[in-house]
């Protein structure tokens, strides 16, 4: 007996989760938590498949794990400030099996709407586990919308793209610079991974580039910590004054390396356009010694070469994409005109962010990480249980 048949014989659900990404495992606790009866959707084969299977290997929690746990269990004294990947995984485990969480894996939502007659959620998922990929339907009086800020890969149409006989890849593809070592890399895109992976590259030898096309703010951990604790206390304004002076002071002008800084502050930014400050692991002190190369917008791309919108051009011969994600929700999630933007964004402004109409909720959208996930879970749940 498989899990869809199991999950059709017991207690239908009250609630179903759409993705089991940190934010639907999150849901998933604080329902169970609550003992309501809800079922977990996922169109991979594992829960938390962008943290499994799609990540580098140096990769660390940027923020202190204080700020990164997920409700009703923290991290273990022995964890470093800092989460390396595989300990956040192992830490994954331990809370699947302690919420006791079953996701259907290899279900493909292809629609969610809400039955006026019964008033409840219709989700309609293809089982696309290697079987006959037939469409199962499940309903329940909750839908809560947990697919991430990470949803599908992103990569932007570039003329003469497909000619270039280098190697063209994701940041999702992306594990470790070991096989660039003396060879030519571009890594397109300047947010928290492609900063990264460029330091990645330059530390296993690889001639490293990074295309820096827009202005961007740079923040130490300690910085970062601090600006996270101090917006407990103080307005975004008084908060990200203090982190631009410390980031001035620590970073010094970096455009006369090609790195502008917004005029809004990092937090502010971060909000308002999801655009996260970058927190330094060592790329900043590469770049101002020339061994990671700063380069503008690209303008085109040809067999070898890329040219850039400065007119200059330079040969490579490898090509990270490291250009983020588009989110689905929209292709999917019908008669919604109140919770979600057509970028999967919530409308409400926060705190009021997590809840729709018709039993409608969405966890971890809000661009508040995976502290605001955890909060946002803890809300849905009470709204829930308190409903019932």
């Amino acid at each position: 007996m498989d899990a869809a048949t199991t999950a059709k014989n017991t207690t239908e659900p009250v609630a179903i989760i759409v993705g089991s990404g940190p934010s639907g495992l999150a849901a998933a606790a604080c329902l169970n938590q609550l003992s309501v009866p809800n079922i977990v959707l996922e169109r991979e084969d594992c829960f938390a498949s962008l943290w499994k299977k799609k990540s580098y290997d140096r990769l660390h929690l940027h923020v202190a794990k204080k700020f990164c746990e997920l409700p009703h269990m923290p991290f273990p004294a022995t964890y470093p400030t800092y989460v390396p990947r595989k300990q956040f995984l192992d830490y994954l485990d331990d809370y699947v099996s302690r919420f006791k969480i079953s996701p259907l894996y290899h279900r493909l939502v292809e629609s969610a709407s809400y039955d006026e007659v019964s008033r409840k959620w219709i989700v309609k998922a293809r089982n696309i586990g290697g079987g006959s990929g037939e469409v199962e339907e499940y309903s329940a009086r909750y839908l809560v919308v947990a697919t991430g800020e990470t949803s599908e890969e992103f990569v932007p149409e570039v003329e003469g793209l497909e000619g270039f006989t280098g190697e063209i890849l994701h940041s999702t593809r992306y594990k470790s610079g070991k096989k660039y070592r003396d060879k030519r890399v571009l890594v397109v895109g300047s947010g928290n991974s492609g900063m990264e992976i460029a330091v990645d590259l330059s530390d296993h030898g690889a001639k490293t580039s990074i295309v820096v096309r827009s202005s961007l703010h740079v923040l130490s951990r300690g910085m970062a910590n601090l600006g996270l604790n101090l917006l407990k206390y103080f307005p975004y304004c008084v908060v990200d004054f203090l982190m631009v002076l410390l980031s001035k002071l620590r970073f010094g002008d970096l455009s006369k390396y090609g790195i502008q800084r917004p005029e809004e502050g990092p937090f502010a930014l971060k909000v308002k356009c999801g655009k996260y400050p970058v927190v330094d692991v060592g790329t900043c002190k590469k770049i101002k010694s020339g061994e990671i190369q700063v380069l503008p917008a690209i303008s085109s791309i040809g067999r070898g070469e890329v040219i850039f919108e400065n007119g200059k051009s330079h040969p490579f011969d490898a090509i990270v994409f490291a250009t983020g994600f588009r989110r689905s929700t929209h292709k999917w999630l019908k008669g919604d005109d109140y919770l979600l933007n057509e970028d999967g964004i919530p409308k409400p402004s926060f705190p009021n962010h997590w809840k729709g109409e018709n039993g409608l909720y969405c966890v971890g959208l809000a661009r508040r990480g995976l502290h605001g996930a955890a909060l946002d879970a803890q809300s849905i749940a009470n709204d829930i249980k308190s409903a019932l």
